[in-house]
């Protein structure tokens, strides 16, 4: 063992400021060590199975001499019990060196199911992880999926949001927003830094346009009112349950999410109400919707099988697909979406009746008014409601022939 040097006070370490290895006393082999930078730092002395050690016990004044002796006590205890404290740290400093390597080599999308995991307890429902899913399942997953996080660059992303940046420029801008996020955990959990391929600030702006300048968020394109009559002929003469889909969104204002997802026990046929409830709505509030006569005969036409309590199902008796009523408009020739048909429900609601806009608003289950005014007003004004949305239906089947109503 070491010798014991005389023991030195705090303020006779502060005064080593010459260059060499001062023995500090109290603890066998320890010592300050001063560089000819100037820079201080504490070491332990120790010889361990024969062999010479020199551990580390961080830099001064960091480190005061009190926080030395406490440290290198321990590693003399650990060294007593048979203990190897410089191959420790080694094999814990190997450990983490290897998990973050297994990290670094995790492909985007093991990455993206990590960050999903992370983070689903705090999103506020169920809905938004499934758009996190779905989004990067289409567009983003085919071209980085089982590529490497590390791997990918400015030209994947690129590949990526080009096809839709001009057309599809919101789920665009989700999208690149979810790959950054992804990115940017797993550069968080591997200790990495540098240029995150789909930042946009300083990155990705230079190679697209604004996406404001593209295309005004939040407007989705609409039928005319005066159009709407005549394309309801038509769609009516479409066959399956896709254009019955639509036919049913248009008939009760809804969105394309809500009509996709209903189930037969939503819908109560006696008492003509279709009832959503609040984990399938925007808004989470439960909302009651009124079936007119045409929505409820629209029903009763649709088939119900025991592999599914879907209400509109695919030909393999699953959910209807998202693209499944867009693609009718496509068909069809319309320049519109499917989500376009509430504001010409709206437009048609407000130019062309005299209902309040309260009853056309929370036909739409939008919020109406402000936190106080909300907290008043608690019913769902349904019996008005009704009444607008049979007058909705009948002004939907002004274009019909008399025999077809």
């Amino acid at each position: 063992m070491p010798r014991i040097a005389k023991e030195l006070r705090a303020l006779e370490v502060e005064r080593l400021k010459t260059p060499g290895t001062w023995s500090v006393g109290t603890v066998p082999g320890l010592y300050l060590q001063v560089k000819d930078s100037g820079a201080r730092s504490w070491v332990l002395r120790a010889s361990i199975g024969g062999r010479r050690r020199e551990m580390g016990l961080g830099g001064y004044p960091a480190v005061k001499l009190a926080g030395a002796i406490e440290r290198a006590r321990k590693e003399r205890l650990a060294i007593d019990e048979g203990i190897d404290p410089v191959e420790l740290r080694a094999r814990a400093q190997a450990s983490i060196r290897n998990e973050a390597a297994e990290r670094i080599r995790n492909t985007f999308k093991e990455a993206a199911a990590d960050y999903i995991k992370a983070h689903r307890a705090g999103w506020k429902n169920a809905k938004h992880a499934a758009q996190w899913e779905s989004t990067l399942t289409e567009y983003a997953f085919p071209v980085i999926g089982n590529k490497v996080v590390w791997e990918i660059t400015n030209q994947d992303v690129l590949a990526i949001l080009d096809p839709i940046w001009t057309t599809k420029t919101e789920t665009a801008n989700r999208v690149r927003n979810r790959i950054e996020l992804v990115i940017a955990s797993s550069m968080v959990r591997a200790g990495r830094t540098g240029q995150n391929p789909a930042r946009w600030r300083g990155n990705l702006q230079m190679m697209l346009p604004k996406p404001t300048k593209v295309t005004k968020k939040g407007h989705f394109e609409a039928l005319p009112v005066h159009e709407v009559g005549g394309f309801m002929v038509r769609l009516r003469t479409a066959k399956g349950v896709a254009a019955r889909a639509m036919e049913f969104t248009i008939l009760t204002a809804t969105r394309t999410t809500e009509v996709r997802g209903a189930i037969w026990g939503e819908i109560d046929f006696e008492n003509a109400c279709w009832t959503i409830p609040a984990e399938r709505m925007k808004a989470e509030r439960e909302h009651r919707v009124p079936l007119t006569s045409e929505a409820i005969d629209l029903l009763k036409t649709l088939p119900r099988g025991a592999a599914t309590d879907a209400v509109f199902r695919s030909p393999r008796g699953e959910q209807l697909s998202g693209m499944a009523m867009l693609m009718i408009l496509r068909r069809m020739g319309v320049d519109a979406t499917v989500h376009g048909f509430r504001s010409t429900f709206r437009d048609w609601a407000g130019e062309l009746t005299a209902y309040p806009r309260e009853v056309a608003e929370l036909a739409l289950a939008h919020r109406v008014g402000d936190a106080t005014e909300g907290a008043y007003a608690r019913g769902d004004l349904f019996v008005k409601r009704r009444n607008l949305m049979a007058d909705w239906a009948g002004f939907l089947n002004a274009d019909l022939p008399p025999s077809a109503r």
